[in-house]
């Protein structure tokens, strides 16, 4: 009976820091949860919000369309135009290389920049504005 004493002892005491770690892990994980629930508060918005919005939507849409319309598309084109001509350039020195011209590429390209090229004409009809 004495040879099992050692090991019963070493249990109970592997058993107790598993149950103080648990206990730690709860504590904390409580307090946390707690500091949350009483720290936390609802904001409550005052008043009409949807009228808000639309009101500064009406007025900032006129300036966001003159920025996306002499900003944000030019440099779309300008990006898919270098594009379009390098791989058309690649494509041709491929051609001369292999005997074969790949127009997947360069038509996808194309494609892109007609789309961008004519998007302001009917990009803010779709939109709305």
């Amino acid at each position: 009976m004495a040879c099992f004493l050692p090991m019963a002892s070493f249990l109970s005491e592997r058993w107790s820091i598993t149950l103080n770690i648990h206990k730690k892990i709860f504590v904390s994980s409580t307090l946390t949860i707690l500091l949350v629930c009483i720290l936390t508060t609802s904001a409550f918005a005052a008043g009409d919000v949807a009228g808000a919005v639309q009101q500064a939507w009406g007025s900032a849409a006129a300036q966001i369309k003159a920025v996306v319309n002499s900003v944000v598309f030019p440099a779309l084109d300008m990006i898919l135009a270098i594009a379009f001509f390098g791989k058309l350039g690649m494509a041709y020195f491929d051609y001369r290389k292999h005997g074969q011209f790949e127009w997947t590429g360069p038509a996808i390209l194309f494609a892109c920049l007609i789309f961008t090229l004519t998007a302001p004409t009917y990009i803010w009809s779709i939109i709305g504005v």
